[in-house]
């Protein structure tokens, strides 16, 4: 007797459930969720804690979201709709507007830095309206850009990884930052004492701080980071597309 597949467990692939309490929709949900997250990280999300916050019992979340798996699959492709990527028509403004992508994938992990540990956790989030209006869209950029179909994944894939690594360990610094209760200038500070005790005996290290390392502005050098290493990945993109 063949074994019954079951359905994919997630909030993408089963009809919403019934007719919504006209007090409370999914939206309203979605959007306090993510307020919560911003506010107090992905540690202090609960259907208890997000109940409390909406004037409801869990109860009435769950009429509208079957479990914490299937919110925080809500509120990633929520979050991933603030991407923006450029419609062109010509293949001279590719590199620009792949750029502009880029910059507003960062800019969105940066705004909700609890993405940091959860980009490895989402599950079946990328099934999302969002995230498949922006693979959508990506495609269609890469595609006027002069890549092939059988190409353009990998590459848009080369792309989006660099932003979400260096995205990643920026907003994990940004949480260690507020949590701090200091100006990310001030910590830095506080840090160096550590860190040049710490490379006492590793001269190229040492080294780091002749180039000024520790007196530049922390944003802006964090900003030059994410630069340098975008620049060094279209520049092999481009390279793909002069073949």
């Amino acid at each position: 007797m063949p074994v019954e597949k079951q359905p994919v467990g997630s909030v993408w692939t089963r009809p919403r459930r019934g007719r919504e309490q006209p007090a409370l929709t999914r939206e309203q949900i979605v959007a306090e969720a993510v307020a919560l997250l911003d506010a107090e990280g992905m540690e202090a999300l609960s259907m208890r804690q997000l109940g409390a916050r909406l004037n409801a019992g869990a109860t009435s979340l769950y009429r509208h979201v079957a479990n914490r798996d299937e919110l925080i699959e809500l509120v990633v492709d929520e979050v991933y709709g603030e991407i923006r990527v450029p419609e062109i028509n010509d293949p001279a403004q590719w590199r620009a507007a792949a750029e502009q992508c880029a910059a507003s994938h960062r800019a969105m992990i940066l705004r909700h830095p609890w993405m940091a540990s959860t980009l490895g956790q989402v599950g079946l989030s990328y099934l999302g309206p969002n995230v498949m209006r922006l693979n959508d869209r990506m495609l269609a950029l890469f595609e006027v850009g002069g890549f092939a179909p059988v190409e353009s994944s990998d590459a848009i894939g080369a792309l989006i990884s660099y932003v979400i690594g260096i995205g990643i360990s920026e907003a994990a610094w940004l949480t260690l930052l507020a949590r701090s209760g200091q100006t990310e200038s001030e910590l830095i500070a506080n840090l160096r004492p550590a860190a040049e005790q710490a490379a006492h005996d590793y001269p190229r290290l040492r080294q780091a701080d002749v180039r000024g390392v520790w007196d530049q502005d922390p944003a802006i050098a964090r900003d030059r980071q994410f630069r340098y290493g975008l620049d060094r990945i279209m520049e092999g993109l481009e390279s793909r597309r002069e073949r």
